[in-house]
C-alpha cells in the first residue's frame, strides 16, 4: 500500500458471528427448559388467582393481566430457543421480553 493505495474498511465482507456448540447450545437449552417449567407453572398460579379475583370482584385485575402477558412472551422465547426457531437467547442472558 506504499502507492498511496487504502484498503476500504466497507469493502470487506463483515463475517456473521458463529452460532454457539452445539453442546453449548444443548446444554443452554436444558437451563432455559429448566426456567420454561417454572414459568409455566408460575403462569398456572397466577392464572388462578386471576380467577381468584374475578369471582371476588367481578373484573379482571390489570396488573396482574400485564403480570402474565410478560410471563407468556418469555415462556415464548425460551420454547423459540429450544426448539431453534431464534437464535437470541432469552433473560438472563439478553433482555426480559417489553410487552404494550
Amino acid at each position: 500500500m506504499a502507492d498511496g493505495q487504502t484498503i476500504d474498511n466497507n469493502a470487506i465482507p463483515q463475517a456473521k458471528p458463529k452460532p454457539p456448540f452445539p453442546l453449548v447450545r444443548l446444554l443452554y437449552a436444558f437451563g432455559y427448559a429448566l426456567l420454561a417449567w417454572l414459568t409455566f407453572w408460575i403462569l398456572l398460579v397466577t392464572s388462578t388467582l386471576q380467577f381468584v379475583v374475578m369471582l371476588v370482584s367481578g373484573e379482571v385485575n390489570q396488573e396482574l393481566k400485564s403480570f402474565n402477558l410478560g410471563l407468556l412472551q418469555y415462556l415464548w422465547e425460551l420454547l423459540a430457543f429450544i426448539t431453534f426457531l431464534r437464535d437470541d437467547q432469552p433473560f438472563p442472558f439478553g433482555p426480559f421480553p417489553k410487552h404494550p
